[in-house]
């Protein structure tokens, strides 16, 4: 009986550390913030005091977000299109068609940390997993802005890398409750 050589079959493919991106682990920090009636955007960290390597300014408001979690699970999938010639990473992505439990809620925007994301972001850097307000002290004299209160969710998600087109993160439960309550779904179509 004779076995193929291993070292020259191609029909198996093991992944390995250089095929796993470099700025991002298998468990990340992600960070859910907004003002009470603004939009909510969600961070993604390597580590709780790095640069954010994806923030996303998604298509709800901070309290549609919370009324959708209340209620139970809570899937958004973030969808682009393809375009020919552009290669780059999935998250330099600039804008998302976004569904929240399958209904269409509208764009997501890719941008980058401005100096208020950064605020925010080092306030709960030493929060591990948590949900809480943040008074903002600057909102207070604006009219009609935030009523001067920043809603944060802060938790550790699982990276999960199906192919350069497709990415995941799930929020992971320190309880005994099995399946994620949130779960963010990238899309390149």
């Amino acid at each position: 009986m004779a076995f193929p050589n291993i070292a020259t079959c191609k029909c198996l493919t093991l992944p390995t550390r250089l095929s796993m991106s470099h700025t991002v682990g298998r468990k990340v920090t992600g960070t859910l913030f907004g003002n009470r009636r603004g939009q909510v955007s969600f961070a993604v960290q390597d580590d709780p005091r790095s640069e954010p390597v994806l923030l996303l300014e998604l298509a709800m408001s901070t309290s549609s977000l919370v009324k959708e979690m209340s209620s139970g699970l809570l899937r958004i999938a973030l969808e682009c299109d393809k375009v020919p010639g552009r290669t780059g990473k999935l998250f330099q992505e600039p804008v998302w068609s976004m569904y929240c439990n399958g209904r269409k809620n509208g764009y997501a925007v890719g941008r980058t940390c401005n100096e208020s994301d950064w605020h925010v972001l080092s306030t709960v850097q030493s929060v591990s997993v948590g949900a809480g307000v943040i008074p903002v002290v600057e909102d207070a004299g604006r009219d009609g802005g935030s009523d001067g209160e920043l809603l944060y969710m802060r938790a550790k998600f699982e990276r999960v890398v199906g192919s350069r087109d497709s990415e995941a993160f799930y929020m992971m439960n320190l309880d005994s409750n099995v399946r994620p309550e949130l779960s963010i779904f990238l899309l390149r179509i």
